[in-house]
Formats: C-alpha cells, structure tokens, sequence
C-alpha cells in the first residue's frame, strides 16, 4: 500500500513529471470532481513510456501512425496510473490540467476548470489490473481529505462528455472501484 499526501498541490509519493500543458483555474474555483480517463499510446499497447512523452509535447510522431492522427495535440493530465500502479503526477493540483474538453458535469459546463484529471494506462476493450485500482483508491482517498467537496463526485470521461468520449470503458469495473473505495474508506 502506497502512502501519499497532498502538499501545495503536489501529491508527495507520486512520481513528478511536468506538464507543459495546464494553465490556472479561474479564481474562486474550487475543486469538486474527479475525472477517470484511460489512455495507451498506440491504443491497446502499453509500455514505452509514450504517454509520458505525450503529456510532455516530447512524443516523436513518426514512429507509429497512430501517432501522427494526434500530433500537434496538447494535452495532459493531473495524474496518470500505469499498468504497475506507479502514480505520476503531470500537474499540479491547484493549476487546471487539459484532460476533459468541452464537458458538462452537474448542468455545471468546462469541467477542466473545476476537476482533476487521473488517467488510467489502458484501453476501452482490455480490463484494468488489480495494483491500478488499488492505487486509484488509495489517491482517491487522498484527494478526497484534502477537497472534501470531491468526496461523492467521480465521474468517468464519458459521463462528462458523452457524445465525444467513452473512455474509462466497459472494462472499467466501477463496482469493484466504488467497493475497494468503501472499504478503505472504512479502515
């Protein structure tokens, strides 16, 4: 079991990459959701640390195809989970990451300005491992004592912008996650 802690918006036990891609929250904002995303890079394959790169506007677009149907994007994210469990941080918490686009949570529109952003390594069609949930819910736990208002606010990228994304995916085992929560929760 990892131990993290939130200082100054950085989460203390996760690895720290930066982002290039974030900007500040409109003042007053307060942070009330969390947003579960999955990615791979190419789809489906894991490992390479091409989502890394991606994240950092370092990915070489000539090396897969795929790659070049996103070049030129920028985006990111507060906090990606590989396959391992490992936690990276991209963003910092109090800055806005560019993980949700135009999206709508609660009739309340731009989610970005609002949420943090937890990037799961993995796909629409392939399940998720036993060490990514556990970390999920150990950050989850983490980010919830130090935003109360996020405590019931969890939502998956499809939820928030439901004609343009799918993501977390079938194979994300919400039950399992809202369980595993509870339990900690609990301790």
């Amino acid at each position: 079991m990892q131990q993290f802690k939130i200082q100054d918006g950085r989460l203390h036990g996760a690895t720290q990459i930066s982002s290039p891609n974030f900007n500040a929250r409109p003042a007053d904002t307060e942070i009330q959701l969390i947003v579960i995303h999955n990615i791979s890079l190419p789809p489906s394959q894991f490992g390479g640390g091409y989502i890394q790169q991606f994240f950092q506007n370092q990915l070489d677009w000539s090396i897969h195809p795929y790659f070049q149907t996103i070049e030129g994007m920028q985006v990111s994210t507060h906090l990606l989970i590989l396959r391992t469990g490992e936690v990276i941080q991209f963003v910092n918490f109090n800055d806005r990451s560019w993980h949700a686009g135009r999206s709508s949570y609660l009739a309340l529109k731009e989610c970005n300005d609002y949420s943090i952003g937890i990037e799961l390594e993995g796909s629409d069609d392939l399940p998720f491992e036993p060490e990514q949930y556990q970390a999920l819910v150990e950050v989850v736990n983490t980010l919830g004592q130090a935003y109360p208002k996020i405590q019931n606010h969890i939502a998956g990228h499809s939820d928030i912008a439901p004609k343009r994304k799918t993501d977390p995916g079938l194979y994300f085992d919400w039950q399992l996650f809202r369980n595993l929560l509870s339990k900690q929760k609990t301790r």
